[in-house]
């Protein structure tokens, strides 16, 4: 499990990122983001099926985490209610949708991947201010 990369109380928390995954090109950005900021250690990807299906292992790691970020492709904003579903209540979001992405026509490359990125990095960067 990766760490926040801030130098405050929460560095030694667990950073937990729950991406849409969702069957759409968006959906495609946000799953592929979630893997860029697990391998650049900014947090790690974690099972949305796991806190749908009320796994109790991921379900508690998702309470323990120090932050949990959850990416959406699409303004129906799937992750964070599965994760507030669940009782996970301090979830740092982003929404591509809100990014300028539009569901069925973004393109599936490593800019727009960066940018969500970006996004994503800033949203767990708040949990450290």
């Amino acid at each position: 499990m990766a760490n926040c990369s801030c130098n405050c109380e929460c560095d030694s928390a667990t950073m937990l990122i729950f991406p849409c995954s969702g069957s759409s090109d968006t959906g495609e950005i946000t799953d592929r983001a979630a893997r860029k900021m697990t391998r650049d250690g900014t947090g790690s990807m974690a099972c949305l099926a796991g806190i749908g299906g009320r796994v109790s292992g991921i379900v508690l790691s998702a309470e323990a985490a120090g932050a949990v970020l959850a990416i959406d492709g699409c303004p129906l904003d799937c992750a964070r209610k599965t994760l507030e579903l669940a009782g996970i209540r301090k979830v740092r979001h982003v929404r591509l949708s809100d990014l300028g992405f539009l569901k069925g026509r973004s393109e599936v490359n490593e800019r727009n991947i960066a940018i969500v990125v970006k996004h994503g990095k800033e949203a767990l960067e708040e949990v450290c201010s």
